[in-house]
């Protein structure tokens, strides 16, 4: 039987290899924990850049003028893998680089959803293209159903001003001159394909105007 004294420092090594035990596995516990917080921060933060990309169509790379975004890369090699996810969820096949270039609006210039149930006019004149085409699409992509199943105008056939200057009206109910109508939807979003144009991947948006999109009135 070992003398007290013996017995006292057995004990005090047996607490110290206790501590440094605790010590490492306290150390490696918070290194799990912070580890593990990290990969869900950077899970949120993937899972939540993607989910924007997929529903609000805000991949990299956009050229943004006014209410109008486009993104000139899509119809190329060098297309980012959200813009890629988001164009397989819409199944649109994306204008090619050397056709042409596709802008897209859901806001107007102020910032407001497009509303089928107001008035908006689209005003102004388009960028330089042999040809262009706009067309109203529903939130999941589709052509919008209504009485006159007019869907869009091309640049033969929109009526304009002396100035070269056009005026489209969006809006569920009948207007003269180019009327586009909405059928009274929630929400939609207007589409401007411009084909032969020299837009591409390295214009910046001080060098495009664009037409206008404004709220005139709403029920």
């Amino acid at each position: 039987m070992l003398p007290l004294q013996g017995r006292v420092t057995e004990y005090a090594v047996r607490l110290e290899c206790n501590s440094s035990v605790l010590a490492v596995f306290g150390s490696t516990v918070r290194l799990l924990i912070g580890t593990l917080f990290a990969l869900c921060v950077a899970a949120l933060v993937g899972l939540g850049t993607t989910w924007i990309a997929l529903t609000q169509g805000q991949a990299f790379g956009g050229l943004s003028v006014g209410a109008w975004t486009a993104w000139p890369r899509h119809g190329t090699a060098g297309i980012d893998p959200y813009a890629r996810a988001m164009v397989a969820r819409s199944g649109e096949l994306p204008v090619g680089s050397g056709d042409g270039l596709a802008f897209q609006a859901r806001h107007d210039d102020k910032g407001a959803a497009l509303d089928g149930r107001c008035d908006v006019a689209v005003s102004g004149i388009t960028p330089q293209a042999r040809y262009w085409t706009i067309t109203l699409y529903d939130p999941d992509g589709g052509l919008v159903r209504n009485s006159v199943a007019r869907h869009g105008f091309t640049s033969h056939e929109i009526v304009r001003r002396a100035n070269g200057t056009f005026e489209i009206t969006v809006g569920p109910r009948s207007r003269p001159g180019n009327w586009l109508p909405t059928g009274g939807i929630e929400r939609y979003a207007l589409v401007l394909r411009l084909y032969d144009t020299p837009i591409g991947a390295a214009t910046r948006g001080r060098e495009v105007t664009m037409p206008s999109v404004m709220r005139r009135s709403c029920p």
